[in-house]
């Protein structure tokens, strides 16, 4: 197949998930809306910038980590976020236009817009006569479609014009219906990364044995770092030797105040983001993770924690109950209880039985529902769907 993917190629979600296209000897095209270097051998990559993606952030590189900027990171955070959501829909049509152009020389025999906004928006605008594949990620439906008039509308219209959709939850199925995902088009529920590769996420055969806690969500606006932070001296004062691993927040201003703040410096260690071999080790060395947050699907590193034996705490939220049941392979908390979030801990740190069920329970589910190679072999049979569908 000749197959152009519209993502951000920066993303080690959409880098997993075209790479098995790549091995599998499809021609591969790739449109990113970001300026990036992915490791893939693409036969053709071009950038589009859309709502701002193309401005370059102020400071050290990252913008929000600047000791110039006067906000803190979750600030920061949400503002670009609120600015990108009610003007970013603006500058989707010009993008569109180039992205247009783009297809028609291309002539590709599959579109895969990964994430609706704003990749699914911009290739939905630019729809033509080639088939087209939307990807719904984690918070698409519950966080930004409802955000603005124009973030309402776009995403609708996405939906109206799409071919097929590929899901990480049966929630999101439900839901992009609800916004107009006509019911008689196909659709698939699997990892947004593709799966997971089990020769790099698997159990260690040794005993845990430090009381040892990640949290590898990194900063983002829909998870509750707050909470986790603030649960840390509620678990240390009944469990005084649990350390707490936190990948991808290194220079965190926030992050640095907060710790500063709750005087647990002694037992948090933050790190840069990971390499994937890099953080299954850490996974392997944890015997909890920590996933606290408000919006989610399905998170890929949730599920790469799962298949090396780490104990879930996670959201309670309707997508991540497709995977854990509360008691028998995790615990679902309040996100924004700190409490909460450090009973569900203890009660993971001190039941080493309950950590034992459900290291069992986890790697059977990921080997069942999420193994890489299996998943994606179910993606190639939807692709074929739709293309014959269309």
């Amino acid at each position: 197949m000749r197959l152009l993917f519209v993502a951000d190629g920066r993303s080690p979600i959409a880098i997993n998930w075209i790479r098995y296209w790549i091995h599998r000897g499809d021609e591969v095209h790739l449109v990113s809306t970001f300026a990036c270097e992915p490791d893939l051998e693409l036969a053709s990559l071009k950038i589009i910038p859309v709502a701002f993606s193309g401005v370059k952030k102020a400071g050290n590189g990252s913008g929000l980590n600047s000791n110039r900027n006067p906000l803190n990171g979750a600030a920061a955070i949400w503002l670009r976020a609120r600015f990108r959501q009610w003007l970013g829909p603006v500058t989707i049509r010009k993008a569109a236009q180039r992205l247009r152009g783009e297809i028609l020389d291309l002539k590709p025999d599959l579109v895969h817009a990964m994430r609706i906004p704003y990749e699914g928006m911009l290739a939905a605008d630019a729809y033509g006569l080639v088939p087209l594949i939307v990807s719904v990620w984690g918070n698409d439906f519950t966080l930004h479609a409802p955000s603005s008039p124009l973030m309402g509308h776009y995403t609708e219209w996405t939906l109206k014009v799409a071919d097929g959709l590929h899901a990480d939850c049966r929630r999101d199925v439900r839901l992009a219906r609800q916004w107009g995902f006509a019911i008689d088009r196909p659709a698939v529920i699997l990892p947004g990364n593709g799966g997971i590769d089990l020769e790099i996420f698997h159990p260690s055969s040794e005993e845990r044995s430090e009381p040892l806690v990640i949290n590898p969500r990194g900063f983002r606006g829909y998870v509750r770092n707050d909470t986790f932070f603030r649960a840390i001296p509620l678990v240390l004062a009944q469990q005084p030797d649990a350390r707490f691993v936190c990948p991808a927040m290194t220079g965190e201003p926030q992050v640095q105040r907060w710790i500063a703040e709750l005087d647990i410096a002694h037992a948090v260690e933050l790190l840069p983001a990971q390499t994937r071999p890099e953080l299954a080790e850490l996974f392997r060395c944890a015997q909890v993770l920590v996933s606290p947050s408000t919006h989610d699907g399905t998170p890929n590193s949730l599920l790469e924690g799962m298949a090396c034996g780490c104990f879930p705490v996670a959201g309670d939220l309707e997508s991540i109950r497709e995977w854990i049941t509360p008691g028998q392979n995790g615990l679902l908390v309040d996100p924004a209880d700190p409490q909460a979030v450090a009973n569900a801990i203890l009660k993971a740190l001190k039941e080493k039985d309950l950590r034992h069920q459900a290291a069992e329970r986890n790697t059977a589910i990921i080997a069942e529902r999420a193994e890489y190679h299996r998943c994606m072999a179910q993606a190639k049979g939807f692709y074929e769907r739709v293309l014959t569908g269309a």
